[in-house]
């Protein structure tokens, strides 16, 4: 029986989150830079013959349903494939945290049981059907550091003069969630940012714009604010990462990451260059 093990899930950091508009279906515009990180689930993929979906949660309690078997059974249908799998799922990125973790599982199940199940569908295939299951998904199977327009099918690569740096960052969770939903649906939400342009982004990318969602959720996660000063009293500018409650910052010096207060979750990563499944789409790796 064909398996693959630790088949990591990359968590992303959004450097900024413009909102440009709303479109009559009530679905935001957003411009947002989202950047790979180091920080990873790990999923693990047995092929099985039967044509079931199994899931086995590795240390952690998971949804009864979540991205990642939404996304296998998506791939069965899209293709008509009898095959099965049994999914192994070690959670390290935070839920509710806006650094993409569910999102990126599914990326990669779709990546994994294409190859796997050898359907040989192209990165485009794989798009049409992630794109359905969540507006980041796109992004996860692209595997390269980007600006993501409209509501998250406009991915443009950051290449050549546009590529950020290596870099490292604080990152911090607080201990209270937030729901998307939430946030979208407040009646304060600055709506009306202008455009960025990738130009203006190079030319300052840890420091450009800002997250627009932050005044809202501030005012419904005061954990959001003591983590942000948390990390000033350390000599670092935070800022918050998509709709969730995690914070971060560029580390341009050593800093002492210890004495959090309890239940928030911190971390010291650095930003990947590329998706460490990039590739296995078009067959490559």
């Amino acid at each position: 029986m064909q398996a693959l093990y630790d088949v990591p899930a990359p968590a992303k950091l959004n450097l900024f989150l413009h909102i440009t508009g709303r479109r009559a279906d009530g679905y935001h515009l957003l411009q947002s830079v989202f950047m790979l990180l180091d920080w990873c689930d790990t999923l693990h993929f047995e092929r099985r013959t039967d044509g079931v979906i199994s899931r086995e949660d590795l240390g952690s309690t998971l949804p009864d349903v979540d991205l990642t078997i939404q996304a296998a059974r998506a791939l069965q249908t899209a293709t008509g494939s009898k095959q099965g799998a049994h999914i192994g799922i070690l959670k390290s990125i935070p839920a509710q945290a806006g650094m993409g973790g569910g999102s990126s599982d599914a990326a990669t199940t779709l990546l994994a049981l294409n190859r796997l199940w050898a359907l040989n569908l192209s990165q485009s295939a794989l798009e049409t059907i992630g794109l359905q299951l969540g507006a980041d998904i796109p992004f996860f199977l692209r595997g390269h550091n980007a600006l993501v327009e409209g509501i998250g099918e406009t991915i443009t690569p950051l290449e050549k003069a546009q590529q950020l740096p290596q870099a490292r960052f604080a990152i911090v969770k607080p201990a209270a969630g937030l729901e998307t939903k939430v946030i979208f649906s407040s009646p304060s939400l600055k709506r009306d940012s202008d455009s960025a342009t990738i130009l203006g982004f190079a030319a300052a990318h840890f420091d450009f714009g800002r997250n627009d969602l932050q005044p809202v959720a501030q005012a419904l996660c005061p954990e959001i604010s003591e983590a942000i000063e948390w990390l000033r009293i350390r000599g670092m500018q935070g800022r918050m990462t998509g709709s969730g409650s995690t914070v971060f910052a560029q580390m341009t010096h050593a800093v002492d990451l210890s004495n959090a207060p309890k239940g928030w979750q911190i971390k010291e990563c650095e930003n990947l260059m590329i998706h460490p499944l990039a590739g296995w789409a078009s067959g490559k790796n």
